[in-house]
């Protein structure tokens, strides 16, 4: 049991490291969800939009709305005050990571 729970925890420090690495985790939390896929994971967009940006429910979940249910693309719009199209275009050029998106001036 304790080598199987080792293996485990090395596991998913190496998981972690690589979703970071590759732009998956922004301010510790999920940014790269598939909100179409369930309810609940379009609630917990709704909620790590929120969080992020310090928007109320409803506020947020028309952010991200407008951002065709895209966490990252309503993230760069709301900090970077940009429309969907040119959220979705600075995200592209630096590779779908929002902390290198929103790090550019």
């Amino acid at each position: 049991m304790k080598a199987g729970t080792a293996t485990k925890l090395v596991l998913n420090m190496i998981t972690t490291i690589s979703m970071v690495r590759i732009g998956k985790v922004y301010e510790n939390l999920m940014v790269d969800l598939n909100t179409s896929a369930c309810d609940k994971l379009h609630d917990r967009a709704i909620r790590i939009v929120s969080e992020i940006t310090d928007l109320d429910h409803a506020a947020a979940q028309s952010l991200l709305q407008s951002a065709s249910g895209h966490i990252k693309t309503a993230l760069v719009m709301h900090m970077k005050n940009l429309p969907p199209g040119a959220a979705r275009r600075c995200l592209d050029s630096h590779s779908g990571n929002v902390r290198t998106t929103l790090a550019e001036r």
